[in-house]
């Protein structure tokens, strides 16, 4: 059935049909409308208003489709863990179309649990519940948080159980991105040897994402500085708020360099550089403090992809490549420094003020204190247990500063938030709402984690780390 009152186009779809499967999504039976992001909704122009919840549960399970609507599962490929997979794809996702935002950006329209597609690889094409509750939680948080990220519109509950290691009550996400074109699609081609796939994917790109690049000289050598830049700045703002994605492969890094897909993160509690969440990350290769690297790694891959389109002179496109992934670890580490100065309260820049935020992280690790906690703290100069020589040397460093105390304390607690979605909450939201379909917890917590920065009366306690009972040491890809 077609929607009528919403209107999609189509962009990624008038690309050549190699580049995705043409499907809808498959209809369930009983959906029921979970969540709808209405600020986000309205943000995108889309008029929902006029529809009641049986309508919007309909849309937004796939069972009902807007006008305009071109549905496709994209094709892509990826480096899962180091190991090349070369055809991935979306699995259990759909592409429904495109919208041209109330700010003029084009932001694409998917649904994410919407039954099987050619890419799938035996697999239902489902999701289950647990998975698009914390998607939706962590990815309005990171919005929140000020770091780009795919974003959630609403959440359905299907009705049908999907079948893991035990029937679970299955759902619906509809994401919001400004692409979901990932280096692993720029690898589907390249690795065919389908340089005019890759070159049509590339145009593509520019024209939407990276437009400047079409000035250069050499658009495509500026198109993979522009990407190298933006993921030195966004994982750079992951690590300023202890989030660990926990899944970094090639096929899970938007070139748009927004955060995407959130199936294992977490973010951290104690501070531990060498900690991991994710159960499939047995071998700690996007721990915390390794995710710099895997950026890295990452866009090596993406570079490998162009050389072609670089210069014909393969010697020449590797030199020209290498000198723009070169900007990655100096850009990452000005981005970290300069948020970690504003972390501590420091408006100007001395030399030593890397050695001040190093012995701060290295007594955080020692004494297990809590990431997000001893920031929030420190904003009202309270140091961490144990620190009184570093917060001696952070009081004469601060007084060298010209802002006064209580514009120092307001400006800490612009970067410093009072809550995140703390695994264990989360937890609690997933259990709450699977075992006695009670909602309630996710809609508090999302709505705690709308503000992250500034203290609620009332939820102090969405503030306080886990007990030791209620501690989460793995999370799932929920896949």
């Amino acid at each position: 059935m077609r929607a009528t009152g919403i209107s999609l186009a189509s962009g990624y779809s008038s690309l050549p049909e190699h580049f995705y499967a043409r499907l809808s999504p498959v209809p369930v039976g009983e959906p029921r409308l979970i969540a709808l992001n209405r600020p986000l909704a309205a943000e995108l122009g889309l008029d929902v208003d006029g529809l009641d919840d049986d309508r919007l549960a309909a849309l937004f399970a796939g069972n009902w489709i807007p006008l305009g609507a071109t549905p496709i599962a994209m094709a892509y490929a990826g480096h899962q863990f180091g190991f090349f997979v070369p055809q991935l794809g979306d699995g259990r996702a759909i592409l429904l179309g495109e919208v041209c935002d109330v700010h003029g950006v084009r932001r694409d329209i998917q649904l994410k649990g919407s039954g099987p597609t050619p890419y799938s690889r035996s697999g239902d094409g489902r999701a289950a519940l647990g998975p698009v509750l914390r998607e939706y939680l962590v990815s309005e948080a990171m919005a929140a948080l000020g770091i780009p990220a795919t974003r959630a519109l609403a959440a359905v509950a299907t009705g049908e159980p999907v079948y893991r290691e035990q029937a679970l009550p299955g759902a619906i996400l509809t994401r919001v991105a400004a692409s979901h074109v990932r280096v692993g699609t720029f690898q589907y081609f390249a690795s065919r040897g389908d340089l005019e796939a890759t070159r049509r994917l590339a145009d593509y790109v520019i024209d939407r994402h990276y437009p400047d690049a079409k000035e250069s000289a050499r658009p495509i050598v500026a198109l993979l500085r522009a990407v190298t830049e933006r993921q030195a700045l966004l994982i750079a703002r992951w690590m300023h708020v202890g989030f660990i994605h926990g899944v970094m492969n090639t096929d899970n890094m938007a070139i748009s360099g927004e955060t995407i897909d959130f199936g294992p993160c977490a973010f951290l509690d104690a501070y531990d550089p060498a900690k991991v969440f994710s159960s499939i990350d047995s071998h700690g290769r996007y721990a915390y403090s390794n995710q710099v690297h895997a950026g890295g790694w990452n866009l090596a891959r993406f570079a490998e992809t162009l050389l072609p389109l670089i210069d014909p002179d393969k010697e020449r496109a590797i030199e020209l490549a290498t000198e723009a992934l070169a900007v990655f670890a100096p850009s990452f580490e000005e981005h970290w420094l300069a948020g970690m100065r504003r972390k501590i309260g420091l408006m100007s820049s001395e030399d030593a003020d890397l050695e001040l935020i190093d012995a701060l992280l290295a007594a955080m690790h020692r004494t297990d204190a809590d990431f997000t906690l001893t920031f929030r703290r420190l904003c009202d100069g309270i140091s961490p247990p144990a620190c009184d020589e570093w917060a001696a040397a952070w009081r004469a460093r601060i007084a060298r500063d010209p802002q006064t105390p209580p514009e120092r304390a307001a400006a800490m607690r612009r970067v410093n938030p009072a809550y995140i979605p703390r695994n264990h909450r989360i937890e609690q939201v997933i259990v709450a709402a699977t075992v006695n379909a009670d909602f309630s917890p996710f809609r508090e917590l999302l709505r705690v984690l709308a503000d992250p920065y500034d203290e609620k009366p009332g939820f102090e306690a969405y503030m306080n780390p886990p007990l030791p009972d209620e501690r989460v040491l793995r999370t799932f890809c929920g896949t």
